[in-house]
């Protein structure tokens, strides 16, 4: 009967979540890495390390099974549906460790409906199907500990079959993220020092469970399968040796254990704080674990092992997260790798909560009263909870980052090299590109890989008519034997228009000697220094080169839509901004016309808009400024000049509060005010 319960109530979280989670997924590419895998499953080919074969083949799956929607949205249907049968993994886990109660409900209906597990089971990236992978574990774990047999026989053969799941469990979990290692060690352990307790523990049992676990890597034979067919024009690294494929699983080229190359000076303490903020935000009822250590022996060794992994993976994750998380997009990076010990968090809160094996309920008395209430209480919980981050969480009508970067393919010239660099523009275009066919006649080319030999490789294979001058680009060392500078590479391949996506990497300023950018929206077309340059015709060509309708500031810092939406704003006022930095080395007539240029631009964008970004305010009183000193003006123009110059800055410093060079913009609005007092004067008393 109790069984049934377990059953039935899981299937009911199932379906609920689900029902909750397939409506809000995002049917477009989202920001971050899921441009990258979507790509990655629509050419078979492989996605940053450690590569995420799991993943990839079941997204490609998916795509198979719903031919008639995008593959971006027929991947984040994929996961909402993995997001849905881990909160059930988390229900039953609970069910079978204390019985059906609504400590169990809880568990898996408050883990599912809480702002950080929705909003990444909703898009497509590799979290939902970890979670689901920690959720089986558990279960798995649940049913070892409580095999539901009276037999003591059965009891050893039931927890041996148990086992070998367990293994293949851990194998294939380990095939999606490496950070569920954390979790499968001390579980291993665990679980061989029961075996050897209840005297089941063989040479030949440790070998079968070997031989489990090795199958559940089997996915990792993708990679080099892939890298060997060499048929995904975009796919990473190069998995056909053994060198390769270890730096691959290792995550050499980020850093093996580190979410990012660099390192930053942020404490284990600030992490753990971090996290400990995001409980008392987001889970308001793990105020129950206080009483915790009261129930530690209800649940026997069990509850010592899930103690072990939440200590465990709480401090490794705080001392190798090396990002910094003062900075909000940089926060939602290192927040998602939460989810796994917010599901431990949960089960241990449930089991605190949990039903007739042990609870408050058991401590309490009054079992019915308990029972009824906590049920009333606990969807009541629920469902303000839902409530709560439903309008965080739907992203049905997010197609924020996809329409910039259709926005984006849509203003570049004619057969193109787009030189990408980041997450935002690399991953959405090469979506928009390789899988929904958007701008065919384009190459995509990526700053970063192309300092990888592989890649280089790669791409002279799929695009012969892209010339790399050397063998991989090395923007530090690019004299040595078989690298190229950018220099190298631009001039190689004059004979088609170049584009820099966003900016150009840091380190190799050579292409400045032959080469000049020209910009162009969110992009610069670098062109030899000898063209020449029409600046009414290109400000005219890039007036209006987005139609762009997002309000300014109008999405959470730590979102990419925030990023896409900055971009969009500021690359309104770039042309503006290069006719002025281009006047300021300039002498003579020239001089005059393209401060006057700036001035238009800017003027428009300003006027256009009643919110716009503080830098706005700033440069349009600059350029009123040195509209002003560049030649004679007319009373009336020196007063709208002046009058311009002081609104502006003073905006500026109303909005940027924070602006190291407050006091110099505050003594030159102190200059203005003087220069126009002055020439107000000069107006009253005449020639």
């Amino acid at each position: 009967m109790e069984d049934r319960g377990t059953w039935t109530l899981t299937a009911v979280t199932v379906a609920c979540v689900a029902a909750l989670y397939v409506p809000t997924v995002q049917r477009t590419v989202p920001g971050g890495d899921s441009g990258e895998l979507i790509t990655a499953a629509c050419e078979l080919g492989v996605a940053h390390p450690p590569g995420y074969p799991t993943f990839t083949l079941l997204a490609r799956l998916a795509m198979g099974l719903l031919p008639s929607f995008s593959p971006a949205h027929s991947v984040s249907l994929m996961c909402g549906l993995l997001g849905a049968l881990a909160s059930g993994a988390l229900c039953f886990t609970v069910c079978r460790l204390s019985g059906p109660g609504p400590g169990a409900l809880l568990a898996g209906g408050a883990f599912a409906v809480t702002r950080l597990t929705w909003q990444w089971s909703t898009v497509a990236e590799v979290f939902s199907l970890n979670n689901l992978f920690v959720g089986l574990l558990f279960s798995l774990i649940a049913c070892f500990y409580n095999p539901g047999v009276r037999n003591r026989s059965l009891d050893a053969s039931k927890r041996r079959k148990i086992a070998h799941l367990g293994a293949l469990c851990c194998g294939l979990g380990l095939c999606n993220q490496h950070t569920m290692v954390l979790f499968v060690v001390p579980t291993a352990l665990w679980v061989l020092v029961q075996l050897h307790s209840d005297g089941g523990l063989s040479l030949r049992l440790l070998v079968t469970l070997g031989v489990c676990f090795i199958t559940g890597l089997v996915p990792y034979v993708y990679l080099p399968i892939s890298s060997s067919l060499n048929t995904a024009r975009w796919s990473w690294g190069d998995q056909t040796d053994l060198s390769g494929f270890l730096t691959h699983l290792l995550r050499r080229e980020y850093g093996t254990f580190s979410l990012a190359k660099t390192e930053s000076s942020v404490t284990v303490a600030t992490m753990l704080k971090a996290q400990v903020d995001h409980w008392y935000a987001d889970y308001p009822f793990l105020f129950c674990l206080v009483f915790y250590p009261a129930f530690y022996n209800g649940y026997g060794k069990v509850s010592g092992l899930f103690t072990t992994m939440l200590c465990v993976y709480m401090l490794f994750f705080a001392w190798r997260a090396n990002l910094d998380i003062s900075k909000p997009l940089l926060l939602g990076v290192v927040e998602r790798f939460w989810l796994q010990s917010d599901a431990i968090a949960v089960v241990l809160a449930g089991l605190v909560l949990g039903g007739p094996k042990g609870g408050l309920m058991k401590r309490l008395g009054y079992r019915r009263l308990w029972r009824t209430s906590g049920w009333v209480v606990t969807v009541g919980v629920l469902v303000h909870m839902a409530h709560s981050n439903y309008w965080t969480c739907d992203q049905s009508r997010n197609d924020v980052v996809e329409n910039f970067g259709r926005q984006i393919l849509a203003s570049m010239p004619r057969k193109a090299i787009v030189l990408t660099r980041g997450d935002l523009p690399g991953n959405t275009l090469r979506y928009l590109h390789y899988c929904r066919g958007v701008r065919a006649d384009v190459t995509l080319v990526d700053q970063e890989m192309m300092t990888y030999p592989w890649y280089v490789a790669k791409l002279r294979s799929h695009h012969p008519g892209v010339h790399f001058p050397g063998r991989w680009w090395d923007p530090v060392r690019s004299e040595e034997k078989g690298t190229f500078s950018l220099e190298h590479f631009l001039s190689n391949n004059t004979h088609r228009p170049v584009l820099a996506c966003i900016g150009l990497t840091d380190g190799d300023p050579s292409w400045e000697r032959s080469f000049t950018r020209w910009p162009l929206g969110v992009c610069d077309l670098l062109v030899p220094a000898h063209t020449h340059f029409h600046p009414e015709d290109w400000a005219h060509r890039t007036r209006n080169l987005y139609q762009w309708s997002q309000p300014h500031n109008s999405f959470h810092p730590g979102s990419w839509e925030h990023v896409a939406n900055e971009e969009m704003w500021q690359a309104r006022m770039k042309t503006a901004f290069f006719l002025y930095d281009l006047a300021e080395g300039m002498e003579g007539d020239g001089k005059a016309r393209l401060y006057q240029l700036s001035y238009t631009l800017y003027k428009e964008i300003v006027e256009a808009y009643p919110v716009y970004p503080p830098n706005w305010d700033r440069n349009m009183a600059l350029a009123c400024e040195r509209l002003l000193r560049s030649g004679p003006q007319g009373p009336g123009v020196a007063e709208r000049l002046l009058s311009c110059g002081i609104k502006h800055f003073s905006l500026y410093l109303t909005k940027e509060r924070q602006e190291p060079q407050a006091p110099a913009i505050r003594s030159a609005i102190a200059q203005l005010l003087q220069e126009r007092e002055r020439l107000r004067q000069n107006l009253v008393q005449g020639p």
